[in-house]
């Protein structure tokens, strides 16, 4: 079993900047891939970023704007967020892809004046 825990969400103004966390703990064997995806209400949930032994990955909408890396040694993926716009309100929640997919429970980012 895997459990993902994500941290960092919250409220901020628009064009500020975020840091999303996500610690994966349990039975990871080499680098899966993981990333981030959201869901804003009554909309379905969409990719945001992913990284992997091919790269990184991000959607248009968020190109140039978040930035995706992660620390092997400690099992965790970060989401750098910055210029963040009101459209980028949602629940974010972090994805690991291995025998199966696993989820996080999301943390909430608003993005609010």
């Amino acid at each position: 079993q895997v459990q993902l825990v994500e941290s960092g969400g919250g409220l901020v103004q628009p064009g500020g900047s975020l840091r999303l966390s996500c610690a994966a703990s349990g039975s990871i064997f080499g680098y899966v891939p993981m990333g981030w995806y959201r869901q804003a209400p009554g909309k379905q949930r969409e990719l945001v970023a992913t990284i992997s032994s091919d790269g990184r990955n991000y959607a248009d909408s968020v190109k140039g704007r978040f930035a995706i890396s992660r620390d092997n040694a400690k099992n965790t993926v970060y989401l750098q967020m910055s210029g963040l716009k009101a459209e980028d309100t949602a629940v974010y929640y972090c994805n690991l892809k291995s025998s199966r997919d696993y989820w996080g429970r999301g943390t909430q980012v608003t993005v609010s004046s």
